[in-house]
C-alpha cells in the first residue's frame, strides 16, 4: 500500500530544511484505519474506523526501516487489536498520526485490496506493506 506525506508533514519539513523553524519528531506515530480513505492531503474526505474496540496502533521508530530513495516502509508487522464486539467495516485507507486520537495527519494512502474487519479479525500490515514516499 503506497502512501504519501500529508500537507502538515510537507510544510513542517520545508520550514525545517530552510531554517525557518525546527520540526519536533513525534514521540510515537499511530497508524489509523479508514473505511473511507482521505481524499485530501489535509485528511479531509476520510472516515476513520470507529466501531467497537477500534483504536489506532502505536508504532516506534524501530518499527520502520531506514528511508531510501525518498521512501520508507514498515520494518515490522503492524497488528491492530482484534475486533471483539462488532464489525469495524471495510478498510479502504490508512494514515499516520502524531496522536492516539485527533492530532496531525503525517501521511496517508489507500489500501490496495480493501479488507473487511469482522468480529474475531485483527487488521495487520505485514513488514514492508506500508510504503510512504515524498512526492
Amino acid at each position: 500500500m503506497a502512501g504519501s506525506l500529508a500537507l502538515y508533514a510537507e510544510n513542517k519539513i520545508l520550514e525545517h530544511v530552510v531554517g525557518k523553524t525546527s520540526f519536533t519528531m513525534p514521540a510515537t506515530v499511530y497508524v489509523a484505519l479508514f473505511t473511507v480513505a482521505p481524499t485530501g492531503e489535509d485528511g479531509t474526505g476520510g472516515t476513520e474506523a470507529s466501531a467497537g474496540n477500534y483504536v489506532r496502533k502505536s508504532t516506534a521508530g524501530s518499527d520502520w526501516g531506514a528511508a531510501a530513495n525518498g521512501a520508507i516502509t514498515n520494518a515490522e508487522d503492524i497488528t491492530f487489536v482484534e475486533a471483539a464486539t462488532t464489525n469495524w467495516g471495510t478498510m479502504n485507507g490508512f494514515a499516520l498520526f502524531d496522536a492516539e486520537s485527533g492530532g496531525n495527519m503525517i501521511a496517508w494512502g489507500d489500501i490496495t485490496v480493501p479488507k473487511a474487519i469482522n468480529i474475531g479479525d485483527a487488521a495487520r500490515f505485514e513488514a514492508g506493506d506500508l510504503d510512504i514516499s515524498i512526492d
